[in-house]
This record gives structure tokens, C-alpha cells and sequence, in this order.
């Protein structure tokens, strides 16, 4: 797995994914934010590591009953005690929400071992429970059925799917109250340093609007009294 630096990292809980997605849509890569997830606690902490996965199939009765768990080889538990500390898991669960991908225990002891989130774009059973946990988890929509019913964990650490997003193992996850973006390992470093900038100057942006100003001229910077006014506001600000 990719290590990401803990520069890379800390300036990525400081930007938002819409931001990142402008970043990543600037470089040609229109389809990273994982479609139809939600937090469960939108008040949490901005979620970033790197992507352990997990992935799911249609369950085929005979070989998935509930005796599977049993195994401490079965992929679903081997996941949650082997992803690694500062990882996001991120589950392929089919954009199938009716069965749930996990449950309260087993994203508890996720947190225990500190990793970073989890996210699914199928559901979660005991909903009301993560959510009071001081831990990012994203999910489509609550489910309180066990994944047997309808899914069968088969593989760990394997690109997947996951909300229409491609997901390799040590791509970079970053989570907020808006959704969840995957970016390529290989540009987190660059991609972070562009999101710090353009933070910048959305904040600047908005204190101007705030204050009444148009956005002609201001959002974009199409006028160079703006780019003025903008490096004597980052100065200002130490920004």
C-alpha cells in the first residue's frame, strides 16, 4: 500500500471534497466522488487515509450461511482486523443497500484499532449507533439485514467499485459532510497543494460577497484588481 505523507494528509483534512473535485476535474478525472453516500455524523471530522477495500457478489445460498462467520478467515472479518491504522475501508457492497455491509460492532472495533473511516455504497445496520461514534462512516441508507442475505464478502485488497468510483488499494480517501472522493495515490501530494491554494482564494472570495461585492470579475479572477486584492488579503492573513 502507498504510504501518504502526513504533510499530504494534514492538508487534506483542511479542504473540502468539492474542492478536490474541481482539482481532479482539472486534470481530466470526472468520476471520483463515490455517488449516492452520505455520512452518518455530518458534524465529523474531515476522513482522509488510504483505501483498504472489501468487496461483495451476489451471496449464493449454499456457500453463505451464517455459519460462515465461524471462519477467521472470512473476508468481511479478516478486513476489519487486518485494515491497516490510517486506512479508510471502502466497501463494494453492488450500490445494493438492502442488506447491510456491517454493523456497530464491527465499525467499533474498526475505530478501536484507529482507522480512519469506512465507507460503503451499500448500508449499515445499527445506524443510530455509529452515528454516535467518534468515527467517519459513510453509507447510502440504514439496513437492518445481515449482509448474508443478500451479499457474499469475497475479496480484500482488490481494486473494486464502489458508487460508480474506481478504487484501488492505496488510492487516497477523503470524506466530508458532501460525500467521499478517491484520488489516485500518485497525485495526492499534488492535488493537496492545489486544494490549499484554491482554498485560499475561495475564502477570500466569499468575505468579498459577504461584503457585497459582485462575482463578475471576482469568481473567476478575470480582473487583475482582483489577483492585486488577493495577494494583499493572503498577506493580511498569513495565507
Amino acid at each position: 500500500m502507498a504510504t501518504l505523507r502526513p504533510q499530504t494528509r494534514e492538508k487534506l483534512k483542511t479542504v473540502s471534497t468539492a474542492t478536490l473535485a474541481t482539482a481532479l476535474f482539472k486534470l481530466g478525472l470526472r468520476h471520483q466522488m463515490i455517488q449516492d453516500v452520505r455520512p452518518l455524523n455530518p458534524a465529523s471530522a474531515t476522513m482522509v487515509g488510504e483505501a483498504y477495500t472489501l468487496r461483495y457478489i451476489p451471496a449464493r445460498e449454499d456457500l453463505n450461511p451464517i455459519s460462515v462467520f465461524q471462519d477467521r478467515g472470512h473476508p468481511q472479518r479478516k478486513a476489519v482486523e487486518e485494515c491497516p491504522e490510517g486506512a479508510v475501508l471502502v466497501i463494494d457492497s453492488r450500490k445494493d443497500p438492502r442488506a447491510a455491509s456491517a454493523g456497530s460492532i464491527l465499525i467499533s472495533r474498526l475505530m478501536r484499532r484507529g482507522v480512519a473511516g469506512i465507507v460503503t455504497d451499500g448500508g449499515f445496520r445499527d445506524s443510530r449507533d455509529i452515528a454516535a461514534l467518534d468515527f467517519a462512516a459513510f453509507h447510502n441508507r440504514p439496513s437492518a439485514p445481515t449482509n448474508l442475505t443478500l451479499h457474499q464478502a469475497i475479496d480484500i485488497n482488490v481494486p473494486i467499485a464502489c458508487g460508480d468510483a474506481p478504487v484501488f488499494p492505496g488510492d487516497v480517501i477523503v470524506g466530508d459532510a458532501d460525500g467521499v472522493i478517491v484520488m489516485p495515490a500518485h497525485l495526492a501530494d499534488g492535488i493537496a497543494d492545489e486544494a490549499v491554494e484554491m482554498t485560499a482564494f475561495e475564502d477570500f472570495v466569499t468575505e468579498r460577497v459577504m461584503a457585497g461585492h459582485s462575482i463578475l470579475g471576482l469568481y473567476p479572477a478575470t480582473e487583475e484588481r482582483t489577483r492585486v486584492d488577493f495577494a494583499e488579503w493572503r498577506k493580511t492573513n498569513n495565507r
